[in-house]
């Protein structure tokens, strides 16, 4: 049957061509993984938050000195692996949410609170997601006690000791649980084995799971951020990791 239409051109594609289309449609995604591994760990009286610096697109790296960590405030530090704009985001949000938070009550927000106010804002973005996968640490401000928590991208989250999260978690959390959670030992209960542990020894166990992540995944490099929270407040190092 003809087109009403003398100008109408019509166009038929076989069934390869037609699937290929399709296929090709259906790669597009609002999301990119600029890859990165963070990391959180907590002991008797501290909290580490660490991450790598290494922003990647695929295989190029667009910058090497990208931090994905954000001090909150003197007791709670915030690392986010995912999307690299997301995460500048959602960083910029809660940054705003808790100076609001000090000027109407004349003081800090408390580490369960923030993490409280983290799974919210990312619950609120459930039908379009923030694509950035967190682990917050910090201090109790009433015990002195360190906490970290674990979330995923819709806010669900897990008050623990020890969590990791990024393109390299695959390479570090095993190493974390048997080193640190004592998931493969049996002879100390695992809040000894954590109380155990002093500031100096897991800053010198994160250096060693970040430059064993760097050797190997692509995505995890150039160098460490490494904030460590005590009762005295938050001190920023940072380490060489493997460039290439």
């Amino acid at each position: 049957m003809s087109h009403p239409d003398p100008g109408f051109v019509s166009m038929s594609f076989d069934s390869d061509t037609q699937r290929k289309i399709v296929s090709h449609q259906r790669t597009w995604s609002p999301y990119v993984d600029n890859g990165g591994t963070v990391l959180a760990l907590a002991g008797r009286d501290y909290a580490i938050v660490a991450a790598d610096t290494r922003l990647s697109v695929g295989f190029s790296i667009p910058s090497r000195n990208f931090t994905k960590i954000v001090q909150l405030t003197d007791q709670a530090v915030l690392a986010s692996a995912g999307m690299g704009a997301d995460r500048q985001y959602l960083h910029k949000i809660l940054r705003s949410r808790l100076e609001i938070y000090r000027y109407q009550h004349q003081k800090e927000m408390s580490l369960g609170a923030i993490a409280q106010l983290l799974s919210n804002t990312l619950y609120s973005r459930r039908f379009f997601p923030i694509y950035a996968f967190n682990v917050l640490g910090g201090i109790d401000a009433n015990t002195g006690e360190g906490f970290v928590f674990g979330y995923d991208a819709i806010g669900s989250f897990e008050k623990v000791k020890v969590v990791c999260s990024g393109s390299g978690q695959t390479l570090v959390q095993p190493v974390l649980d048997q080193q640190l959670a004592g998931r493969q030992k049996y002879d100390v209960p695992d809040d000894q084995r954590m109380a155990s542990l002093s500031l100096a020894e897991a800053i010198e166990l994160t250096r060693d799971v970040f430059n064993s992540a760097a050797e190997r995944d692509i995505l995890t490099g150039d160098a460490l951020e490494l904030y460590a929270v005590t009762a005295s407040g938050v001190r920023c190092e940072r380490f060489e990791l493997r460039r290439d």
